[in-house]
């Protein structure tokens, strides 16, 4: 399990951006984070991956404290992180980064297999170079495939991983969260606002304004933020409780 106990995170200038979060991120469970832009949801999950340390506060992973890691010891301890705008790569193709993320060798059909879940044509794509002349979405799919190819990794971490996906492409990448939801053990969390993500959820978190406003079961707080969506009411602005 990943624990966030009274996280706070600061701007180099000062300004504030995380403000006492307290997070648990289940294992076998599906967790989402949303909320309004710029309320600190991708500072979380920075956070979580190491790219980022806190100001305040500690981040346990299975009862380790991990706080002080950088994102290459975080990695190696089995945490796995997709960007919200993905890194390329010069000198590598799509073959090169699935065998790197999976530590080993992957054959043909295992690696076709990860860049079907995410709507690629492997023949179209295993041998291309991760540079330039990948479109934003490519990019974002062929990083959400390394993710899925960490089959040891214990903590997954997805950041808007709908963003610049198409629809056919945005339903198999659904496929493949409820998958790792039967088949892994590990926790996942995804970063989103995706109606159809949040249906899928365990657990869902509202972050605002750097604070967790509300957290329970998916099934008891989608029903409260559509409600309040729809009768255009902030679903933002209620007091912190934990369902």
């Amino acid at each position: 399990m990943l624990e966030l106990q009274n996280i706070h995170w600061s701007l180099p200038g000062g300004e504030e951006i995380v403000r006492g979060v307290d997070l648990r991120i289940e294992p076998g469970r599906l967790t989402v984070i949303t909320g309004p832009n710029g309320g600190g949801k991708t500072s979380l999950a920075k956070l979580i991956a190491g790219l980022e340390n806190p100001t305040e506060g500690r981040i346990l992973m299975d009862g380790e404290d991990i706080t002080g890691l950088d994102i290459t010891e975080r990695a190696r301890r089995g945490i796995a992180y997709a960007f919200q705008q993905p890194v390329r790569f010069k000198g590598l193709t799509v073959r090169n980064l699935l065998d790197l993320a999976a530590g080993q060798q992957l054959e043909e059909h295992q690696a076709c297999a990860l860049l079907g879940k995410v709507g690629l044509c492997a023949k179209e794509y295993l041998d291309r170079p991760v540079d330039a002349s990948l479109s934003g979405g490519e990019s974002k799919r062929i990083e959400i495939a390394t993710v899925l190819a960490r089959t040891n990794a214990r903590v997954l971490v997805f950041d808007e991983p709908e963003a610049g996906i198409d629809l056919w492409s945005f339903n198999s990448l659904i496929e493949a969260f409820q998958e790792l939801k039967r088949e892994r053990s590990g926790a996942l969390l995804v970063i989103s606002h995706q109606e159809r993500i949040l249906e899928i959820a365990d657990r869902i978190a509202v972050v605002a304004e750097g604070r967790v406003r509300v957290s329970g079961p998916g099934v008891q707080i989608l029903p409260t933020l559509l409600h309040e969506e729809k009768s255009a009411l902030c679903p933002l602005g209620m007091d912190r409780k934990e369902v």
